[in-house]
Formats: C-alpha cells, sequence, structure tokens
C-alpha cells in the first residue's frame, strides 16, 4: 500500500504502517522524536510516545510548564518523525499543535499505572533538581496524599495534538532509491506526491 493505490488520507496509510510496526518493531513502535521551537528560534528535540491517532492528528501527553511544554504552548507548532528501523521506514510529520480537551485528557490520565500518575504530580519536569533525594520525597509526599482513592489529574498536565499540515512516508529502497510520498493538507483535502530519494 505505497504504490499507485495509496489511500488519499494520510492517516489511513499510517494506520497501516503502525500496525505492521506493532508487531515487527521490537522496541516502542509508539516512540517518535518530536521537535519544537524556543523562544531564540532554537530546534529542540526528545522522545515521546503516541497515545492516540484519529482524523484530528497525533497525541501524545506532557508537563505543560517542562521545556518542550511551554515552548509548544507559546509557538504551537511541531515536527515528529517516527523510525521503525526493523522495517526500514520512517514517517515525518509538521503541523500545527493545539492541546486536547480536559475530557480526553482525564480519561487518558485514569488508565495510567497509579506510580505514573503520582510521578506526574511529583516532577517538576526539566526544571533543575538538586538531588535524586529530593524527588524521592516528593514521590513520597504525594503518595502518601493519594494513598485513598482516585489520583486527579494535575492541572499542568495534559496532552497536544499534532493536526499535520505535511506528512511523508519513507521506506527503503535498494541502492539508496528510496520510495518517498508526501501528503500536503490543502483545503479542499490532501494532495500527494512522489520525491526523489
Amino acid at each position: 500500500m505505497f504504490g499507485d493505490d495509496a489511500p488519499k488520507e494520510p492517516l489511513e496509510l499510517f494506520g497501516v504502517w503502525f500496525e505492521e510496526a506493532k508487531t515487527g518493531e521490537p522496541n516502542d513502535p509508539d516512540a517518535m522524536a518530536l521537535a519544537s521551537v524556543g523562544e531564540d528560534g532554537m530546534p529542540s528535540a526528545r522522545m515521546v510516545l503516541l497515545k492516540g491517532t484519529d482524523r484530528r492528528g497525533f497525541v501524545f501527553y506532557t508537563n505543560f510548564e517542562s521545556r518542550k511544554g511551554r515552548q509548544l504552548l507559546a509557538r504551537p507548532k511541531a515536527a515528529a518523525l517516527f523510525h521503525w528501523k526493523s522495517l526500514r521506514r520512517q514517517v515525518r510529520i509538521e503541523g500545527e499543535v493545539v492541546p486536547v480537551g480536559d475530557e480526553e485528557a482525564d480519561a487518558y490520565f485514569a488508565t495510567r499505572p497509579k506510580d505514573s500518575q503520582i510521578g506526574a504530580w511529583a516532577s517538576d519536569q526539566s526544571r533543575p533538581l538538586a538531588g535524586r533525594f529530593e524527588l524521592e520525597k516528593r514521590i513520597a509526599g504525594f503518595a502518601a496524599k493519594f494513598a485513598l482513592g482516585e489520583v486527579p489529574r494535575p492541572p499542568h498536565w495534559s496532552g497536544f495534538r499534532i493536526v499535520p499540515q505535511r506528512i511523508e512516508f519513507w521506506r527503503e529502497g535498494a541502492f539508496r532509491l528510496h520510495d518517498r510520498l508526501v501528503y500536503h493538507r490543502e483545503s479542499e483535502g490532501w494532495r500527494t506526491e512522489r520525491l526523489y530519494p
């Protein structure tokens, strides 16, 4: 599903490739490199985990007070890259970034293990840490606070959705003659074009 029969919607092709990655990529098929931009124009990249896709885009979760959270809230554009080395495939995504709704964030947070929920409260993500003991003390404090009952989602913890404007599918070819198919979002839908390797 990459030749002349490529689907009109890129998320359909992504869904097929992602399912194949779940069985063919031994480590974290949902891992994607995410790039944001700081106020000085310097790009910053890190790995995050994809937590959902639909026709609107690609969802991941984070601490909004972290470096990436602050960058994305201030300059809501991002690029993401999936690299499935075992399958010799890549998917590159570029687009606008919007926060997910509270209901969606609450629903996902409720599925996380309790220790991960407590970690979301305890970690001042991306900020200086005097030592490991300081973090462990904060974890113990929030574990005691939320010992009984459900752990509510912290107000600073939520998700972003990358609303893609451009998605490129790359498949390795012999002698570096790779296949590259790009989808561009336009007002009437998606336009595709093929690129030289």
